[in-house]
C-alpha cells in the first residue's frame, strides 16, 4: 500500500506564487511516474503535469511557463512550483504516483486559493 501526502497550499493573492509538494510512503517497489492534477468546483479533473523517473515531462498547454513540475527521485517526492497565480487556478490539487505494476496512487488533495 502506497500513500500519498500533499502540503503547500493555502491562500494567495493573484500574481503570488506557491510551491506544492507530495511525499510517497508505504510499500513501494518502484515509482514510475508522479505528478499533478487538478479539480476546480464544477468542473473535471484535469492534468496539470507529470515526470517520469527519466525526466520526461508531460504538462497541460494552459499551464505552461507558469507552472514548474521536479522530482527527487530517491526520496519519492514530486514539487509544483506556481507562479503568476490568476483566480481561475482556484482548484484542489492531487498528486498521483505510478509504479511499475501499473497501479496508480492518489493523494487526498490540497487547496489552493487565489483571490483577486
Amino acid at each position: 500500500q502506497v500513500q500519498l501526502v500533499e502540503s503547500g497550499g493555502g491562500l494567495v493573492q493573484a500574481g503570488g506564487s506557491l510551491r506544492l509538494s507530495c511525499a510517497a510512503s508505504g510499500t513501494i517497489f518502484s515509482i514510475t511516474t508522479m505528478g499533478w492534477y487538478r479539480q476546480a468546483p464544477g468542473k473535471q479533473r484535469e492534468l496539470v503535469a507529470t515526470i517520469t523517473s527519466g525526466g520526461i515531462i508531460n504538462s497541460a498547454d494552459s499551464m505552461k511557463g507558469r507552472f514548474t513540475i521536479s522530482r527527487a527521485n530517491a526520496k519519492n517526492t514530486v514539487y509544483l512550483e506556481m507562479n503568476s497565480l490568476k483566480p481561475e487556478d482556484t482548484a484542489v490539487y492531487y498528486c498521483l504516483a505510478s509504479l511499475s505494476s501499473r497501479h496508480t496512487y492518489w493523494g487526498q488533495g490540497t487547496q489552493v486559493t487565489v483571490s483577486s
